[in-house]
C-alpha cells in the first residue's frame, strides 16, 4: 500500500489512494476525473494537445506556474501540488479568462483541438511574465502545435490578452492556494 497522493484539482482537495504509479495525468483526468477538455494527440509529450499547468509554492508564499505534458506526466508527481486544466479557467462571474478571451477575440482557434493546450500555456505565461515580447512569447509556445490556424493569431492573442484584465481569480486566491498546498504536501516534497 503506497502513501496517498494529496493535491488540488482546481481548487478542490483531492486524496487518490493506492494509484498507479504509471498513470499519467492525462489517462487520470480523461478516465477518473471526468476532465475531457485536456486533448491526446501524440501521447508523447510533442505537440503539446494535452498541456496542463501545475502549480506549487515558491519559498516567498507565491504560487509558480508551470505548463507541462500531462500525457508524460505521472499521477503521483502531483503530491502537494494543484493541477489546473482548462476546465478551471472561467471566472467567478463567467467570464472567460483573458488567454481564452484572447483567442476568441483574435480568431485563434480554428477546428479547436490544441486550443485547451495552447490556452494552458498562455495561462502560464500570463502569471509567469509581464508582457512578453513576441519572440518570448514564440518560445513560451513553441511546445504546442497547430496544423490548422497557422500561428500569427494565437501569437496575437498571447500579446492581446494582457489588455484584458489586471490579474485573475487564480491571482486572487494566490496566497490562500500556497497554504493550502503547503498543508498538503506536508514534509514529503516531491518536485515535477
Amino acid at each position: 500500500m503506497s502513501d496517498p497522493i494529496r493535491f488540488l484539482l482546481g481548487t478542490s482537495e483531492r486524496e487518490i489512494r493506492d494509484a498507479d504509479p504509471n498513470m499519467t495525468v492525462l489517462q487520470w483526468l480523461r478516465t477518473r476525473a471526468e476532465q475531457p477538455g485536456t486533448k491526446e494527440g501524440c501521447a508523447e509529450g510533442d505537440c503539446g494537445a494535452c498541456t496542463v499547468v501545475v502549480g506549487e509554492p515558491d519559498t516567498g508564499g507565491r504560487i509558480r506556474y508551470r505548463a507541462v505534458n500531462g500525457c508524460i506526466l505521472f499521477l503521483p508527481a502531483l503530491h502537494g501540488k494543484q493541477l489546473i486544466t482548462v476546465e478551471h479557467l472561467r471566472q467567478p462571474d463567467g467570464a472567460l479568462h483573458p488567454a481564452q478571451q484572447a483567442l476568441v477575440e483574435c480568431h485563434g482557434s480554428q477546428c479547436g483541438f490544441c486550443t485547451p493546450g495552447f490556452v494552458m500555456s498562455m495561462f502560464a505565461m500570463y502569471h509567469n511574465e509581464d508582457r512578453p515580447g513576441r519572440q518570448r512569447i514564440q518560445d513560451v509556445l513553441a511546445g504546442n502545435l497547430c496544423r490548422c490556424t497557422g500561428y500569427r493569431p494565437i501569437l496575437d492573442a498571447a500579446e492581446r490578452m494582457y489588455d484584458l484584465g489586471d490579474g485573475d481569480a487564480f491571482s486572487a486566491r494566490e496566497s490562500e492556494t500556497a497554504q493550502r498546498l503547503t498543508a498538503l504536501r506536508g514534509d514529503d516534497t516531491l518536485h515535477v
